[in-house]
């Protein structure tokens, strides 16, 4: 059950669950089918699915003049195995070494900042200025900005999640503190005298998070700062710094103290929750299943944001090389409108700010006259206030870092050595940091 909870918690952490690759499409060859005369586009993903049928045909309505072509490495249905992440890595970096594979390609779990920095992907920068089929002021200029690499924008997400924080609003409301600026140390603080609080007033034993262990913990923050120990442009790792170790040595004291457990706890016993928003109703359906009156909150950081962290759920890419840029253009571009960000099976928030708007404002007038209801079938009480601070926090959502997967398994394995008290926190930065760098360099 651990090994489930851990590989889900990695992989929404990362987005990894539902992230598709390429494959790549050898140009060349074998003699080209007749396409009627029309401008040939293909999109490479790793997995074909009623979203991309869907989007295929539409777009080909809309656009009649071009041949919209999705090229699957697997069908619907079909199981993905780990293996077949790294021969679509090895295949599509070959492919665009070459200038050959597929127009457009979903990136999510490609090497897209060495891609970039072999001038391999498309800055569509310019393309997205002069456009004139999208509403710019419509568009999550907070998301997009945030994926920006070295001032251009190489990847468009089609979908995203948020990484929020929630706090039992009952345990809080004598606390002061200003959830914007509060760091790790405030936040085991609070937490130990929130939870001495509980326990004087017979409330029982509390945790600020249970169930949790501490190298899963780790990897979290260091997803949360990633740029912080990770220089993806210069491939470069800081694992050896002094910010490193201090977050190390504070995890650890948080467990020594009994703020933190790997240990379940009862229904009720939990203070916080960091949790994955999906959709604008999780805003309601998340927070109000966990707690009766819960606090949306930003979450604790060490020298980085702590706005709500951003997970693309797909992400896409033009090939620098394509003879079809502005075609390939018009299919991004036919991503971000309302019609395929409204299409069955897209995931995620939309990166149309109206329709994110349009669900929220719906949930709010039906929490108004108290017809909406949560999954467990209870009638949420939302305080209308609230949905102006939703609103806030999706609109300035802004940290997000390319993460590498392997960096994240790195700095897991390794800690556990010094959370077991094996090996010291100097020790084991040292060897993350040798590790780290070695991989880089590959």
């Amino acid at each position: 059950m651990k090994a489930k909870k851990r590989m889900g918690w990695l992989a929404l952490c990362l987005a990894c669950t539902t992230v598709m690759a390429a494959c790549s499409n050898e140009k060349g060859g074998a003699e080209a089918p007749d396409t009627g005369g029309k401008t040939v586009v293909t999109l490479s993903v790793q997995q074909d699915s009623e979203f991309y049928r869907a989007l295929e045909q539409k777009f080909e309505l809309a656009y009649p003049d071009i041949d919209l072509q999705v090229q699957a490495y697997k069908g619907i249905g079909e199981q993905l195995e780990a293996q077949d992440y790294e021969k679509y890595q090895k295949t599509a970096g070959t492919a665009l070494l070459s200038g050959k594979g597929a127009d457009i390609y979903e990136t999510s779990s490609l090497p897209v900042s060495e891609y970039v920095n072999q001038k391999l992907l498309l800055n569509m920068e310019d393309y997205l200025k002069q456009t004139k089929t999208l509403n710019k002021d419509d568009l999550a200029s907070n998301v997009l900005d945030a994926l920006k690499l070295n001032g251009g924008t190489y990847v468009i997400p089609g979908g995203y999640y948020l990484r929020a924080f929630l706090g039992d609003g009952d345990a809080l409301k004598n606390v002061e503190f200003n959830d914007k600026t509060w760091t790790w140390q405030e936040f085991s603080a609070i937490s130990k005298s929130l939870i001495q609080a509980e326990e004087k007033a017979g409330a029982g034993r509390r945790y600020a998070i249970p169930d949790t262990p501490p190298d899963m913990l780790l990897q979290e923050m260091v997803v949360d700062s990633y740029n912080l120990f990770v220089d993806s442009t210069a491939r470069k790792a800081k694992f050896d710094s002094p910010a490193f170790k201090s977050m190390m040595r504070q995890i650890k004291e948080m467990y020594d103290d009994q703020v933190m457990t790997s240990k379940p706890a009862e229904a009720g016993s939990q203070l916080f929750y960091s949790v994955a928003l999906q959709t604008p109703a999780d805003f309601v359906n998340i927070p109000y299943t966990l707690f009766t009156n819960p606090k949306l909150l930003h979450k604790p950081h060490n020298g980085t944001k702590g706005s709500m962290r951003i997970i693309p759920m797909t992400q896409y890419a033009i090939q620098a090389k394509t003879p079809v840029a502005a075609e390939a253009w018009k299919v991004i571009e036919y991503l971000l409108s309302e019609e395929a960000q409204s299409l069955p099976g897209r995931e995620g928030f939309s990166l149309l700010r109206p329709v994110n708007q349009k669900q929220l404002s719906e949930i709010r007038e039906q929490v108004k006259n108290g017809t909406y209801k949560l999954p467990d079938g209870q009638t949420a009480k939302v305080p209308d206030g609230d949905f102006g601070e939703f609103q806030e926090m999706m609109d300035t959502a802004d940290n997000f870092a390319m993460l590498d997967g392997q960096m994240i398994s790195i700095v897991g394995g390794e800690s556990l050595a010094f959370f077991s008290g094996q090996k010291t926190a100097d020790e084991v930065a040292k060897l993350i940091q040798n590790k780290a760098n070695t991989y880089l360099k590959e």
